[in-house]
């Protein structure tokens, strides 16, 4: 099963989602400050961290940043409602995927596995590298190349790409692309997919204010390019 690390400054929240995700076989490693959180990513080696929009001191979105500053470690926040403004900061801090309190453990496991497919390399797929450009993809390492560098990937970013780049040219909508990259069929949220646009655009675009790659189709969604 997953390890996770979870940072919640609520004690009744932490102690909830900790005996929950525990009781449904995931080794747990509960956190109340953004600084603990990160001592216990350095020591713990957890699959994914579940993590706290609002923190006292250093808050979700620092933590989220100091972690993609070195790591492409999937995270997925945790947020109460109303927090929309902070939920588009966290998500361009570079979570994966968020979830809002109070959330039942079946929802939140839910959310951890669906993540965690995005990491998993497709079983029995042969190492055929896909040229685009000057982006070569591995669908099978998932590995991703730009101009013969590495090129890090938080998992929705390279799920996303995967995706996107398998029908060059074909136009998805933000509800299909919610659907069949982040398994968000219950509701529809676009912000998760333009927040993981605008990450990726950066990474492997010359510019990100004029994609080659990932272009958008006004009204409508995304497709992949080149040009």
């Amino acid at each position: 099963m997953p390890r996770v690390v979870l940072v919640e400054d609520d004690p009744s929240v932490r102690d909830g989602v900790e005996m929950g995700l525990r009781r449904r076989g995931h080794e747990i490693l509960a956190t109340a400050t953004g600084e603990a959180g990160l001592e216990a990513l350095a020591t713990f080696r957890p699959d994914l961290l579940l993590l706290d929009l609002m923190l006292p001191e250093m808050d979700g979105v620092e933590v989220c940043r100091r972690v993609r500053a070195t790591s492409q470690l999937p995270i997925i926040m945790l947020t109460a409602r109303g927090d929309d403004v902070d939920i588009v900061v966290g998500l361009e801090a570079g979570a994966d995927d968020y979830v809002v309190k109070p959330a039942r453990t079946e929802v939140i496991e839910a959310r951890i596995r669906a993540v965690l497919r995005s990491v998993e390399a497709p079983a029995g797929a042969r190492h055929t590298v896909e040229h685009h450009g000057d982006l070569d993809v591995d669908r099978a390492g998932h590995t991703v190349l730009k101009a013969g560098e590495p090129v890090a990937l938080a998992p929705s970013e390279l799920k996303l790409l995967l995706f996107l780049s398998a029908e060059p040219g074909r136009v998805f909508s933000r509800q299909q692309l919610l659907e069949e990259v982040w398994d968000h069929s219950y509701h529809s949220d676009v912000r998760l997919v333009d927040a993981c646009v605008r990450r990726l655009r950066v990474k492997v675009e010359d510019r990100s204010d004029s994609p080659r790659y990932i272009q958008t189709q006004r009204g409508f969604g995304y497709r992949f390019g080149p040009l």
